[in-house]
């Protein structure tokens, strides 16, 4: 069979793996197989774990199992054996058997692909030093530092890829915000997400040709092109190849500022209308232009693997969320209330709650979990103004989140009166809820009463597992209070109440 050749294309990372919690679920499953062989077998183990965990779900099952997933309960090994064996899968990616190993690929390529795991058929499952550290349960805040120097390497024209295009394109990126930020002609507020498609689509590294071409758009149709100018501008760049239009003008370029985002390098000015560079990171930026503006071909899958998945400690110490976080400053968080009718946010939660998409510029941009943080803060100063509240996530200069606090820290300390009150949220709601959040909120809270501190939790879900509950009420014994909420609950106690601790009841 004659080998596809190779062409432009515009860039799209994966159709699979949207967000980071859903990556990091499954590579977690993956990795209790850290250094084993991978065989057929070993994939249908972890092809009926995901299923067993609802992070897999195939289209053939019956209500009960439905009904268990949606409520985040694993099924039993029964349940899960029928699961998988009602669904072969006819999927084929090259280098695997039909099946479920081709599946297993579909899965996993986007993390070798970024240097998080190596696999191939019969040779030995590797996490590389970057996966290990986006695993690591204890260091949430890892994961703004891997995805940077993931993205500070990754290369469009990588073996991984049969592409032409030729670029780094958070370098690419970079620079073409710089060069525009510095042309006197505009306002300094970075590159339009309207322009973001011919970066997508560009051929090569030529950040200044970029830059002329954006130039040129402006200046014949200011900020606002049309679809079809855009399109049109595209086509070109793809030689004409004929790609999907509303791909090419929405999903493409929201999957990209999404995978850019997570570096912590960027922000979003204009209500979300313009992309531009984080000032509280311009360390890291000029670093990552100085160490990797000129970038090695590589030729094997393997050999780049090994050049993405190795760690850049001297690139990790430039980051903010290495050093010492800057909170998100009152101003800040202000400046977000003011922005956002109460509706808005009122709405926002109920969506959260409902695992319903965000169409907000700006909000769909934050990976939800980030999301829940930053709305409950918004939420509590816009209905309880006298309430400080300090969010622990990591913000940029814009004071919208980047990244979560690290494992030793509250999500939210509010301060009411003489009370310091823990704001813990999560959209977890099964089995996972209460092995995930549980002990941490027990510990933050044990951490602040040993202090002395008159202090209580408040832990906020869409819904609460029984077994999270029943932790609680267990650990009131040692006289700590953990007030349980869901999220349809808590807002229409703030619309009601006019304190926190009456609210949080």
């Amino acid at each position: 069979m004659n080998q596809r050749q190779s062409e432009y294309k515009p860039l799209l990372f994966t159709t699979t793996m949207r967000n980071p919690e859903r990556l990091k679920d499954f590579l977690a499953v993956l990795a209790e197989y850290d250094g084993k062989i991978l065989t057929n077998q070993l994939i249908d183990k972890v092809a009926k774990t995901l299923i067993q965990k609802g992070l897999y779900q195939p289209m053939k099952i019956t209500s009960g199992i439905k009904d268990k997933w949606k409520n985040e309960i694993e099924l039993s090994k029964n349940e899960t054996a029928k699961v998988f064996s009602d669904n072969p899968q006819s999927h084929k990616e090259a280098g695997f058997e039909k099946g479920w190993a081709s599946r297993f690929d579909t899965w996993f390529k986007i993390a070798k692909e970024l240097g998080f795991v190596w696999y191939w058929p019969n040779e030995e499952i590797k996490f590389s030093e970057s996966g290990k550290m986006l695993l690591d349960k204890e260091k949430p805040e890892n994961e703004l530092m891997v995805f940077a120097n993931a993205f500070a390497k990754y290369q469009r024209h990588n073996p991984f890829r049969r592409v032409l295009n030729k670029n780094v394109p958070l370098i690419l990126l970079i620079q073409t915000i710089k060069l525009l930020n510095n042309d006197p002609e505009y306002k300094g507020a970075g590159i339009s997400r309207l322009e973001i498609p011919l970066l997508l689509c560009w051929k090569n590294d030529d950040a200044k040709s970029l830059y002329q071409e954006i130039k040129k758009l402006r200046k014949k149709y200011g900020y606002s092109p049309s679809n079809e100018v855009i399109l049109e501008l595209c086509y070109r760049l793809l030689n004409e190849t004929k790609r999907d239009d509303n791909s090419i003008l929405g999903d493409y370029p929201d999957d990209f500022i999404r995978k850019m985002r997570l570096t912590g390098l960027l922000s979003l000015r204009g209500g979300g209308r313009f992309i531009d560079i984080n000032t509280k990171e311009t360390a890291t930026v000029d670093y990552i232009l100085k160490k990797y503006v000129s970038y090695k071909n590589f030729k094997t899958e393997k050999e780049f693997f090994e050049y993405i998945g190795k760690v850049d400690h001297n690139l990790i110490t430039t980051l903010s969320v290495f050093k010492a976080p800057t909170k998100t400053t009152k101003a800040e968080l202000e400046k977000w209330v003011n922005h956002y009718a109460w509706e808005s946010i009122k709405s926002e939660l109920l969506n959260l709650a409902q695992k319903k998409s965000s169409s907000d510029d700006i909000l769909k941009i934050i990976e939800q979990p980030l999301r829940l943080e930053f709305l409950t803060s918004l939420a509590i100063l816009k209905k309880l103004p006298n309430v400080i509240v300090k969010p622990n996530f990591v913000s940029d200069d814009e004071g919208l989140p980047t990244s979560f606090a690290s494992g030793g820290s509250p999500d939210i300390e509010c301060l009411e009166d003489k009370d310091t009150v823990l704001i813990e949220v999560t959209l977890l709601t099964g089995t996972q809820q209460h092995i995930r959040e549980s002990f941490s909120i027990h510990r933050h809270l044990e951490e602040y009463v040993k202090r002395g501190t008159k202090s209580y939790s408040v832990f906020i879900s869409p819904k609460s597992f029984i077994d999270t509950e029943r932790y609680f009420d267990f650990i009131k014994k040692d006289g700590l209070e953990v007030r349980i909420s869901n999220i349809d609950n808590f807002v229409t106690s703030l619309e009601a109440k006019t304190t926190l601790n009456e609210a949080t009841l």
